[in-house]
């Protein structure tokens, strides 16, 4: 190759660069959540893990939410986590959160179920 050809080669391989580095710069966005904030977490990660009885496609990417209690770095959160997953760690990428937002209309109010002396109920549909 002589020095010409080089240089082109050069020049190509910055601008496709420059063009790749626009198409991702497109969906960059800084995120940031302050501390008290309910976030829900992305269990797709974990491996084995089966939540609420599911497996596969059906079953959900994001659980419960939960509280953060600090910011440990830029991109860093520890999280309030329950009793039930208090085994994992709590810091988790800003990445695997999803801010939680306030609806009154997730709220399902449960009707008072009463129960016979042998602990069973009558079922009735909603």
């Amino acid at each position: 190759m002589t020095l010409d050809q080089v240089r082109i080669t050069w020049d190509r391989l910055n601008a496709a660069q420059d063009q790749q580095k626009s198409y991702a710069n497109v969906c960059e966005k800084d995120l940031e959540i302050e501390v008290g904030v309910w976030v829900f977490l992305k269990l797709s990660p974990w491996k084995g893990v089966v939540c609420f009885g599911r497996r596969g496609k059906l079953s959900p990417r994001y659980i419960e939410p939960y509280e953060i209690m600090e910011r440990i770095g830029p991109v860093a959160y520890r999280l309030a986590l329950l009793e039930e997953i208090a085994r994992v760690h709590n810091v988790f990428h800003i990445s695997m959160l999803r801010k939680y937002i306030v609806d009154l209309s997730h709220l399902l109010e449960t009707p008072n179920i009463k129960l016979r002396e042998d602990l069973s109920y009558v079922e009735q549909p909603v």
